[in-house]
């Protein structure tokens, strides 16, 4: 079957013929308005997480941009939705499809954005398109649903209160180190992607950096057949990777322990930087830095400090603050 005349490159119509039940797309349409571009969850593994109002944009879209279209061919015929075009949209080729996409927006047609599996947009193609339609005002809604980043968090029992999601990490040995180097005194729950593949190398270096009692789990084929979750030390769940594994595999490590910092070790770097002439607030942004405690309390160490006095708290324990402080010039 060709495709329209005015489709892109690539793009591949579906079957239209529909099961007797299914109420035709015009019915549909005049229940539920375009809605322009649809950020639309589909499953991680188990097609009864589609959710009904992901069923029913899937099934009134004029346009459906994929990032695998053999995979979204997939889930569109276990569901029994036609679609007029399946056009092809990832890191390859979203700047050849993003002005026709924009286009067909732009002229009223319903967009539906997907990605292989859970939430486009997120380590996934997609945030350009939105941004695009966001400079020329044109409607984005979301479609909420499956996702495997909250799904492992909400598995590895670790803290869910505050969490980073760092993607995935580098390729490289060299640059994979150097990411998690910067993220060693990091005190939120973090989570990572990792393919099967590397694995092994990846939770090695964690437990050489984050150190190896700091607790992980790792969430592998989430919501399929052979679901399963690891948790322990990173010495222990590195060493049980070690053979290798398959499938889906998303990482979930315990934030950085609180550093504790003495009162003389406070003070002396307090005064270092005294000698050199900085401002309190510098003063507090390099201690901060440097001893990994939080900004606010070596502020007012440094008041302390200043007016040649100590800080009253000597056998505090300070927070870790993983991010970096901006130097504040006064």
């Amino acid at each position: 079957m060709s495709a329209p005349a005015n489709s892109p490159p690539g793009s591949t119509p579906l079957p239209t013929n529909t099961a007797p039940s299914e109420k035709p797309r015009e019915s549909q349409r005049e229940q539920s308005p375009c809605l322009g571009l649809s950020l639309t969850a589909t499953p991680i593994g188990n097609l009864g997480d589609l959710t009904d109002r992901a069923r029913q944009r899937l099934r009134e879209a004029d346009i459906i941009a994929a990032e695998d279209t053999r995979r979204t061919r997939k889930l569109l015929s276990s569901q029994g939705i036609p679609s007029p075009t399946l056009v092809s949209y990832n890191k390859n080729n979203e700047q050849r499809q993003l002005p026709w996409l924009l286009t067909q927006i732009s002229q009223g047609k319903h967009v539906v954005l997907v990605s292989d599996a859970g939430s486009p947009a997120i380590a996934d193609p997609g945030e350009t398109l939105v941004r695009a339609c966001a400079e020329q005002n044109l409607p984005v809604e979301v479609v909420p649903g499956p996702s495997a980043v909250i799904a492992a968090l909400s598995l590895s029992g670790l803290p869910t209160g505050r969490f980073v999601f760092e993607s995935f990490l580098p390729r490289k040995a060299g640059e994979r180190k150097r990411r998690m180097e910067s993220l060693a005194q990091e005190t939120r729950t973090m989570i990572f992607l990792e393919s099967p593949t590397r694995l092994f190398p990846a939770l090695s270096d964690m437990r050489d950096i984050f150190g190896a009692e700091r607790p992980c789990a790792v969430c592998r084929e989430l919501t399929k057949i052979h679901e399963e979750v690891r948790r322990g030390s990173l010495e222990k769940i590195a060493a049980s990777f070690a053979e290798g594994t398959k499938g889906e595999v998303v990482i979930v490590v315990g934030g950085a322990p609180p550093v504790t910092v003495s009162s003389a070790t406070l003070v002396a770097h307090i005064r270092e930087f005294q000698r050199e002439g900085l401002s309190t607030k510098e003063i507090a942004t390099r201690v901060a830095a440097d001893l990994g405690v939080a900004k606010n309390r070596a502020y007012q160490a440094a008041i302390e400090v200043g007016n040649e006095s100590t800080p009253s708290d000597p056998a505090a324990s300070f927070p870790g603050q993983s991010e970096t402080v901006t130097k504040q010039n006064t």
